[in-house]
């Protein structure tokens, strides 16, 4: 198990106890003149050139929240794994342009946030942008590294996973507790995290945007008649029934967009990226193409799990999932958030809610991380997100 809230002990009243001094922090004029409130866009990364990929494949296979395999031997395996891999996957990144897109639009994005903050958000000015990739460069020691030699004094993570997953955001907080405790044992740094957003306003509306915008390049006689697929990354099944709440988070992302739309059309969530022999979430996305392509009049794949392009859409879905179809003609995809007015607008509007709230986590986060497991497990989420020790 990654984390147990100690019998006896409750984790609840802590937090309250301490919202008081995160408020504190957080509005004092003293403390927003001398340093930074960061913004930490947190993601999986991609390698950002054809040369990063093996880094990128080692870094993934040896995370034990993401694919436990080995307590044990885990980093070793995953040599074995990168190196067998790395071919292959040097293949598709070529194929895309050379690298992983995921870095530049994460750039954006979190830039764009910070410069709708400081306008909107002045108390707590001025907000410096920053990006932590679990699996490709920046590393979260990088970043953290990064942070401290700029005097960053609070910090929110915020990870770009909207719906939670043990083995993507639970994976990326435990990343960034161990290099707490590493780089930052006095703590000169006090942090927040937004955990979740499945049904953020600007998430949702921005999705609903690019999905209407696409729907009128199918003819209009058959618009209403288009089936919808949403598509989201799987996840093992011995991961979903530890009771993880990515399945439902991300259904709650489709509901919410459905809703918007206000359309009639069918739509089904499905999803992709399955690895290895070991039984996945379904159904899969390629094969309910498959299946659905010659019955139906069209098709529309919506990416409702990501936050930008990657290999997941442009190569998958574009060029495995349509680009291999006897059916392409018939099928389209929508278009990724990347520079999405709407969504960039609703990202700075859960930031600024989030940093005026006194909220340092989400309820559900100490449940989540006592269903997950882990190797180097948080014991107390108030260790990372509470309780500060004092300089």
């Amino acid at each position: 198990m990654l984390s147990t809230v100690s019998k006896g002990s409750s984790l609840l009243p802590r937090v309250w106890a301490n919202r008081a001094t995160w408020s504190g922090l957080r509005y004092s004029s003293s403390s927003s003149s001398s340093s930074p409130t960061a913004v930490v866009f947190m993601n999986m990364g991609g390698p950002s050139t054809v040369k990063e990929t093996y880094d990128f494949l080692y870094e993934l296979f040896s995370d034990n929240d993401l694919i436990p395999i080995s307590k044990n031997y885990q980093r070793t395996i995953a040599k074995y794994i990168a190196k067998f891999r790395t071919p292959k996957i040097e293949a598709q990144y070529s194929e895309i342009g050379g690298g992983s897109p995921i870095r530049k639009w994460s750039e954006y994005q979190s830039a764009e946030v910070c410069r709708i903050m400081d306008s909107i958000s002045p108390e707590t000015a001025p907000h410096k942008p920053y990006v932590a990739f679990r699996y490709a460069k920046p590393l979260t020691h990088e970043t953290y590294e990064k942070l401290l030699q700029d005097g960053v004094k609070r910090a929110v993570a915020f990870t770009q996973y909207p719906q939670f997953s043990y083995s993507t955001t639970g994976s990326s907080l435990n990343e960034l507790w161990r290099k707490i405790k590493e780089l930052d044992p006095q703590r000169k740094i006090t942090w927040s995290t937004i955990d979740r957003w499945p049904d953020n306003e600007g998430l949702t509306s921005a999705f609903a945007e690019n999905i209407t915008k696409k729907l009128q390049e199918f003819p209009p006689e058959i618009r209403d008649k288009v089936v919808i697929l949403f598509s989201a990354h799987s996840l093992p099944m011995d991961v979903i029934n530890t009771g993880d709440a990515y399945p439902a988070e991300v259904g709650a992302t489709v509901r919410k967009v459905m809703h918007k739309l206000n359309l009639s059309n069918p739509y089904r969530l499905v999803w992709q990226s399955q690895v290895g022999p070991k039984p996945w979430l379904g159904a899969q996305t390629a094969n309910i193409v498959e299946f659905l392509a010659p019955k139906v009049d069209g098709l529309l794949l919506v990416p409702i799990a990501f936050t930008s392009d990657h290999i997941e859409t442009l190569f998958e879905l574009d060029n495995e999932v349509i680009g291999e179809s006897e059916f392409k003609h018939k099928i389209k995809r929508c278009d990724s958030l990347n520079d999405n007015k709407t969504f960039i607008q609703g990202m700075a509007e859960l930031m600024k809610n989030h940093l005026h709230s006194s909220d340092l986590y989400s309820n559900q986060l100490a449940l989540d991380f006592a269903l997950g497991k882990s190797n180097d497990p948080i014991k107390d989420l108030d260790q990372v997100f509470g309780e500060q020790k004092k300089n």
